[in-house]
């Protein structure tokens, strides 16, 4: 064990248990918890509070991105894009989540509650002004913005998980979150469904992105600050500072480069087939297959419901079984099921759909859980940070590639397809990574090298 790791052993806090000893009434399964999402583990009630109300904020968040997919036809038409510059245009509004690398070092330094609610209120301002933009320049910069603090949120959420439920079902925890915020997804759906209907269009459904900011009251009492955070905090006392530094990032990388590696790897490389397999689902139904914005909709929603699930069924398997192996399954299924999707007849677009959806959120909830797991406390939103801004670059990448690649309309169809297999081969890349699975989080941060990740 290195110096910086001997470090680390002597400055972690123990796992958290007042809170704990003050609450240990079990809760049953609350109502929101809908039975398509399966069973509920044995949880006390304050989990439940804190997954539900995470979950509410990426849910609004989740509709942002939602509806740049669906919306984009519309959007295009009213602002002058041209489809091959489509890439481009998305390619920038991705790389807007590279300045959430500012943000997220503050959560590892002045706590994780402050930096989530400044990121809530960033997103919903950014949103709102979206549904203003006159011109393509105009509505990419917002969008840009959009996703900065989209992207520093969405980081500590998952934080947010990792420290707060037991060991054991942490797992269930990050899954059931990533599924709870995909519903923002149908939200989104419904909404857009009655697009044609709707007096400014594509424009009312980017003003409803001021909700969030009237439910700032009731995020401020439902998301405490994590309590292995506050005992870290006690524990180093002034010596962390409150001002900011990017000083967490940098001591991560030297105390663990191979694991800093590792999940910089797997953020980059799956997110360059992901980002245009998702972006042009609503274009590609709209304008190949002639859908209308409510049978793609439909397809959304219905085909959603079982493509979410893969958030809780990787969730309940990697508790069971590990974390490499089942992400590993998902994401290597992901090209056949985008080739299906923009490849196959039209009665497969569904079936595609449910498909690649499944197999990229359940491998994505594998990876944000390794993001959290793999490092100490006084790192550890700067982790999922690093992952959250890698997944974005490759997002971005992707989507430069496309419009590098286009030289006409329906083009994106092969692009789209032949980037699939970076998925495969960074999930290729998790054979590599230290099991984790039901182990506490001092544990999996201070563990002695092996063969994988030291």
């Amino acid at each position: 064990m290195g110096s910086n790791e001997r470090e680390f052993a002597v400055t972690e806090p123990p796992p958290p248990t007042s809170r704990a000893s003050a609450a240990t009434t079990r809760s049953g399964r609350p109502w929101w918890i809908l039975p398509i999402f399966g069973p509920t583990p044995d949880l006390e009630r304050r989990h439940f509070d804190l997954l539900g109300a995470v979950a509410l904020a990426l849910l609004f968040e989740e509709y942002d991105l939602a509806m740049l997919t669906a919306a984009l036809p519309q959007i295009a038409a009213s602002l002058g894009m041209q489809e091959t510059d489509f890439g481009l245009y998305l390619g920038w509004i991705r790389v807007g989540a590279l300045p959430a690398v500012l943000f997220i070092p503050y959560a590892d330094r002045i706590g994780r509650r402050r930096v989530f609610l400044l990121s809530l209120v960033g997103t919903a301002i950014a949103t709102t002004l979206t549904a203003f933009s006159q011109t393509p320049v105009q509505f990419t910069l917002c969008q840009m913005v959009t996703r900065t603090f989209f992207v520093t949120g969405s980081a500590i959420s998952f934080v947010y998980i990792a420290e707060e439920f037991p060991a054991n079902h942490r797992g269930w925890g990050v899954g059931m979150l990533g599924a709870l915020s995909a519903s923002g997804h149908g939200i989104a759906m419904g909404l857009f469904s009655q697009i044609d209907r709707l007096p400014f269009g594509w424009r009312s459904l980017y003003a409803i992105g001021l909700v969030p900011i009237l439910l700032l009251p009731f995020f401020r009492r439902r998301v405490p600050e994590t309590e292995r955070f506050t005992r870290h905090h006690e524990a180093r006392g002034d010596a962390g500072g409150t001002g900011y530094s990017l000083r967490p990032i940098l001591d991560l990388v030297k105390a663990t480069p191979a694991r800093a590696l590792g999940i910089a790897t797997v953020g980059f490389l799956p997110s360059i087939g992901l980002a245009g397999a998702f972006q042009f689902t609503g274009y590609f139904t709209q304008t190949v297959h002639g859908w209308s914005p409510g049978q793609y909709a439909t397809m959304i929603v219905v085909g959603g419901v079982i493509g979410i699930a893969g958030n809780i069924v990787a969730g309940h398997l990697s508790d069971r079984f590990g974390r490499r192996a089942v992400g590993i399954v998902l994401l290597g299924s992901f090209p056949f099921w985008v080739a299906l999707f923009y490849n196959g007849p039209g009665w497969t677009v569904p079936f595609g759909w449910i498909g690649f959806l499944f197999c990229s959120q359940g491998g994505r909830m594998i990876v944000r859980a390794f993001a959290t797991e793999l490092f100490p406390t006084e790192q550890r939103a700067s982790a999922s940070g690093i992952l959250a801004v890698l997944d974005a670059t490759g997002a971005a990448v992707g989507l430069f590639l496309m419009y590098l690649a286009t030289a006409g309309d329906g083009d994106f169809i092969f692009i789209t397809t032949a980037l699939g297999f970076t998925v495969l081969i960074g999930g290729c890349v998790l054979l590599f990574f230290p099991e984790t699975k039901q182990r506490e989080l001092e544990a999996i941060s201070h563990q002695e090298p092996d063969s994988r990740l030291p």
